[in-house]
């Protein structure tokens, strides 16, 4: 997966489509994670945002400016951008655990009592995953559950509002969900190489002649769009005074209908 790269000129040099067409996505959900930030305990949410999947609690406080005209653009013309983008580059933005192991999306994971009782009290038939709507119904209902559980819900909506991405009433993979009985072995999951793939294979199936909807963390591509094109970063990106670490929470964003195309094709 390491070999793997999006940027690869996509249509002929001088036939692309005019990027008039908008991208959408699931990730971020807004609902999700005000369920998480409300039900869990302030000592709960901090540890949950200090942990190797806390970049993506960190990306969502920061309010981050989506624009899908710039990214549609660099997902249709393919920028003149030296750089690539490949797992490194995610790894990079991200820090996220990118490490290759054997079966990563499909790990050896025991049905035990307590992951079965546990998906009874999601409301979740234990051999599926919980989509978004689950969780937050498990989140609003959970004030009495353990701490573990806490955590637990925790982890599945990061992992349901980012990694995956997928539409709110979507079931999750639950080879992987069910991971997250373990809550080290969950933290310290390979995710970040689960969710580069999530989004390169949704990238690659879709038609860029017209409006689409991606899976899983898109944002990233917009945020490695100003680190490699430091110019448009510094007009566009909204760069935070002191970069904090990792690189992807170094811009907030911006949005509106600003015109990209010269500023990126040079």
């Amino acid at each position: 997966m390491d070999s793997l790269e999006l940027l690869k000129r996509i249509f002929t040099l001088g036939e692309e489509p005019f990027p008039i067409k908008s991208i959408a996505y699931h990730t971020d959900d807004s609902k999700l994670f005000s369920a998480v930030r409300d039900a869990l305990h302030d000592d709960e949410y901090e540890e949950l945002k200090e942990s190797r999947l806390g970049v993506f609690l960190k990306f969502k406080e920061m309010d981050f400016g989506w624009a899908s005209r710039m990214v549609h653009y660099m997902l249709c013309f393919q920028l003149n951008i030296k750089k690539k983008f490949s797992l490194i580059e995610f790894e990079q933005l991200t820090s996220l655990n990118c490490e290759y192991i054997e079966h990563l999306e499909n790990p050896r994971c025991e049905v035990t009592n307590e992951m079965a009782s546990f998906w009874e009290r999601i409301g979740v038939y234990v051999d599926a995953g919980p989509s978004s709507e689950q969780i937050i119904r498990a989140l609003k209902r959970c004030q009495e559950w353990s701490r573990d559980d806490h955590m637990r819900l925790g982890y599945l909506a990061i992992f349901s509002g980012f990694i995956e991405g997928r539409k709110y009433l979507s079931a999750t993979r639950s080879s992987l969900a069910r991971l997250v009985m373990d809550l080290e072995k969950f933290e310290n999951y390979p995710w970040g190489r689960v969710a580069f793939k999530v989004l390169m294979d949704s990238l690659r199936a879709k038609d860029f002649t017209k409006s689409y909807t991606v899976d899983g963390f898109i944002q990233v591509l917009q945020v490695w769009i100003y680190h490699a094109l430091p110019e448009l970063g510094a007009n566009y990106g909204n760069p935070l005074p002191n970069r904090l670490s990792p690189l992807l929470l170094a811009f907030k964003g911006g949005k509106g209908r600003k015109c990209f195309k010269d500023a990126i094709s040079r």
